[in-house]
């Protein structure tokens, strides 16, 4: 099990350095643009790339900011119950995520192919969305692996 859990850890981490690589990417564009945009030469497309890049920031981070819990995370409440009540609220709350998350990856990846059979592109630089959206969609189904880990941590007496 401690392989699992590696695995997952380690995979979410490397999502985690794609979706800093993206936050960089978008940085630099957009401060960029601005520069051209003063000398009268902005960068086609920027609105379409910004966008693209965000998804990809949104989407690829969850699952490691998931598995540091660095989320906004409001425990006080059930902090008062026995260890045991935390447990089982913790486990709930982790299965409802893991269906969330499976029907939002689900959805995500029937909009790609849907996306992809359209042929449906941006306006100005003609690049493709469903990239994007099978991006997005698997990094729900890693999410669902890190409340998976959750759940195995939490029943093993190791959850923080």
């Amino acid at each position: 099990m401690r392989g699992f859990l590696n695995g997952t850890r380690a995979f979410s981490r490397f999502l985690n350095i794609i979706a800093g690589i993206s936050l960089t990417f978008l940085m630099l564009l957009t401060v960029m643009d601005v520069i051209l945009r003063g000398l009268r030469s902005p960068i086609v497309g920027t609105y379409e790339l910004v966008a693209f890049a965000g998804a990809v920031v949104i989407g690829f981070a969850i699952p490691y900011t998931s598995w540091l819990r660095a989320h906004i995370f409001v425990d006080f409440f059930i902090l008062k119950f026995s260890q045991r009540v935390r447990n089982i609220f913790n486990i709930s709350t982790r299965t409802v995520v893991i269906v969330l998350f499976f029907l939002v990856g689900w959805n995500m990846i029937k909009f790609g192919i849907d996306l992809q059979r359209s042929g449906e592109v941006s306006l100005t630089l003609q690049m493709p969305f469903y990239p994007v959206a099978y991006g997005v969609g698997f990094c729900c189904f890693v999410q669902c692996l890190v409340m998976v880990c959750d759940i195995v941590k939490i029943a093993g007496g190791e959850y923080e």
